[in-house]
């Protein structure tokens, strides 16, 4: 586990709200010099804490108004192979394995009910998936992984 000192919590807090400022602007938001800033990036950049810059789009005006969750019964033996093959499928968001009856949950975004269709389809075409159980999202309440105030 890497330790992250306070500007480094300020810092990494400050660009999980706008990456895309400046490190002049970042280190007046937060109260250190520019070349502070440049050295906890570099730092945290260095040891995988910061891995990527990117936006948050909102993947409903985007014309993407479905969310599923789905479970995903993989058979023994090819779990990590599977998990990884359904990573690269289009539309998926994320794959998590997990503990419990099941053996992964999949995040997936459509356009409409004719790509959700096929998605599962598609799941259950590939070698090692035994079975899988969708839940639509009706609501979505938070959709936000960055954490901010837990850093």
């Amino acid at each position: 586990m890497f330790a992250l000192d306070e500007i480094d919590k300020k810092l990494l807090a400050e660009l999980l709200i706008n990456s895309n400022r400046s490190s002049r602007e970042l280190a007046k938001a937060i109260g250190v010099s520019a070349a502070t800033v440049i050295n906890h990036v570099q730092r945290l950049e260095s040891a995988g804490v910061i891995t990527d810059y990117t936006v948050m789009l909102d993947f409903e005006r985007l014309g993407f108004e479905l969310t599923v969750i789905m479970e995903v019964t993989v058979s023994r033996g090819k779990l990590i192979e599977t998990q990884e093959e359904i990573a690269k499928l289009p539309y998926v968001c994320a794959v998590y394995d997990v503990t419990g009856e099941i053996d992964s949950v999949v995040v997936a975004k459509f356009r409409n009910r004719r790509e959700l269709s096929e998605f599962p389809k598609d799941l259950l075409g590939m070698d090692y998936v035994e079975r899988t159980n969708t839940h639509v999202v009706l609501n979505t309440v938070k959709e936000d992984f960055r954490m901010i105030n837990n850093l």
